[in-house]
């Protein structure tokens, strides 16, 4: 036979083959025969218990199992990937609770303390926000000049920076906040436009001491700040554009005044229950805005559980219990993803087989791609998107920080800040109060601005509450006297419930015996020792 004729007899026999098999079935199988990969046995062992079947029907217990497995599965889906929106939502419930209404500025002229329970707020810089009201059209925030912050929707989205990461870099500016679904006139320019997917918006931000005091840096928010509606066809309209038909020419009215709200010292809290009340919450978020700001496969997780925009959330007894369930297992996995990262997640360690770390750096701002590279020409050099969601940053991130920025996390010497986060000790044993532990720091700290330590609470992972007031360390001397250099240029930063014999206090830090702990080191305007990791400080040590 011809090698065209021995082809032409396997195309023959491999076509019946596979009309015989309905396309499917493997060569030599009998005609009707179902392959040993497509049957169900009558019961199958899993991790949800014994799986019984019919001849691949299953039977009526097996068919609660999955329900309530699928169900379960949904729930916790919600609580790791919507806890952005309930932590936003939380902001403004606990803003709301101290008197501060939308489009209030909610200022901290001593700084933040530890009676605000705030996830891992600093002690450090002035901070200055506000829950921005866009439901009755355009908002102007006006932004002082010599201030670092962000924007972001009610689900964490971000929108837009401020101050020196943003488009104003530092010298103020006008941001326009364009509502969903807004199709009116827009200024043809004197404004930084940021459109929102929802109805409110956090800005958030905050101002950097002159000189160790926070007078200067409130004087100038209070003079700068404001917030008022926008005035279509006043400034930034010109007259040619007027003449189009488009939009008529407004003359802006006075500027209402924009209410400041003092809160240094204020009890109040903004973080997120981890019960069942989680869900409520969530759907309360999901009630307030539209139906498209968030994605739609979180609206379908939120949907399979009952969470539907302009619906009643009413959950059953049955549904209750998978819900407290999901909010147990999430709360373990977000604190598990954070306590003990380095194992599943080495990546996220900063320095080789070092306990300090920052999930950020894996998938960026964004939960993504990794922040970009910088080029010797001082150029950003995006690397490739991965096209996967790193959950488990994204889950862990929100669990204990908020908003969400670019410009929290880029190689960029002398702009912004940069983190890193401490949970376990140099032998990857959990932080006690009641021990005393050290940290070196070797000379030559790369921050161009200035740095701190900042102790937090595990279970609020908000800054732990102490005698101290403010539970912090570093080279500012306000609000806590500042660290000082041992001979080598070196520092060494204390933490421990009493001070320890010699140790000057601002190299100490108080914690509470029977209170677990961690830190955050921040570098504001990072050096570029830090991104080459020439500079590298020592693992929590524990002292003898």
């Amino acid at each position: 036979m011809t090698h065209i004729g021995r082809k032409l007899s396997f195309v023959a026999v491999f076509i019946t083959a596979t009309v015989v098999n309905g396309g499917n079935l493997a060569f030599g199988q009998t005609a009707g025969e179902i392959p040993p990969i497509l049957v169900t046995p009558d019961k199958v062992e899993s991790r949800i218990g014994t799986l019984e079947f019919k001849d691949g029907a299953p039977s009526p217990e097996t068919v609660k199992k999955v329900y309530d497995t699928l169900d379960f599965t949904r729930a916790l889906d919600v609580f790791l990937n919507s806890y952005g929106g309930a932590s936003a939502y939380a902001i403004r419930k606990g803003l709301l609770s101290i008197g501060a209404e939308d489009n209030t500025v909610t200022l901290y002229p001593e700084l933040m303390d530890s009676k605000s329970l705030f996830l891992t707020a600093n002690a450090d810089t002035v901070y200055y926000f506000s829950i921005v009201d866009l439901t009755k059209g355009p908002i102007v925030v006006e932004q002082p000049p010599m201030g670092v912050g962000t924007i972001n929707d009610m689900w964490f989205g971000w929108i837009i920076d401020v101050g020196f990461p943003g488009p104003d870099r530092g010298e103020g500016g006008r941001y326009l906040l364009l509502p969903p679904g807004y199709d009116g006139p827009v200024p043809e320019g004197g404004f930084y436009v940021a459109r929102s997917k929802t109805n409110r918006v956090i800005y958030a931000s905050r101002g950097y001491l002159v000189d160790n005091d926070p007078k200067p840096t409130v004087e100038n928010i209070k003079k700068n700040m404001k917030i008022y509606p926008y005035t279509p066809g006043g400034v930034g309209t010109s007259i040619a554009t007027a003449l189009e038909g488009k939009v008529r020419l407004e003359s802006n009215p006075p500027l209402p005044e924009t209410r400041f709200l003092e809160a240094s010292g204020k009890a109040f809290n903004t973080i997120p229950p981890s019960d069942y009340s989680f869900f409520e919450m969530i759907n309360a978020n999901v009630q307030a805005e539209p139906a498209d700001s968030y994605n739609p496969e979180l609206a379908g997780q939120l949907a399979a559980i009952g969470i539907v925009k302009g619906k009643e959330f009413k959950p059953d007894d049955r549904m209750k219990k998978i819900l407290t369930d999901a909010a147990a297992v999430g709360n373990a996995a977000s604190r598990a993803l954070n306590w003990r990262s380095s194992g599943p997640h080495p990546d996220w360690s900063y320095y080789p087989d070092s306990m300090w770390g920052n999930m950020l750096w894996e998938g960026g701002a964004n939960f993504e791609t990794p922040p970009p590279m910088i080029t010797k020409e001082g150029l950003f050099a995006p690397l490739p998107p991965t096209g996967a969601r790193t959950l488990d940053s994204k889950t862990a991130f929100y669990f204990g920080y908020t908003l969400d920025s670019p410009g929290m996390i880029m190689r960029l010497p002398k702009v912004g800040s940069q983190y890193l986060m401490g949970f376990l000790d140099a032998n990857k044993n959990d932080l006690d109060g009641g021990k005393t532990y050290k940290v070196t720091l070797p000379k030559d700290i790369p921050a161009a601005a200035f740095w701190s330590f900042t102790l937090y609470d595990n279970q609020s992972r908000s800054m732990l509450q102490t005698p101290q007031g403010y539970p912090r360390a570093g080279s500012q001397s306000y609000p806590s006297p500042a660290a000082e250099a041992d001979a080598d240029g070196a520092t060494t930063i204390y933490f421990g419930p009493t001070q320890p014999e010699g140790v000057k206090r601002g190299n100490w830090i108080q914690t509470m015996p029977g209170k677990g702990w961690f830190t955050l080191l921040r570098l504001y305007s990072p050096l570029e020792p830090f991104f080459t990791k020439e500079w590298r400080l020592s693992e929590i040590e524990l002292v003898p």
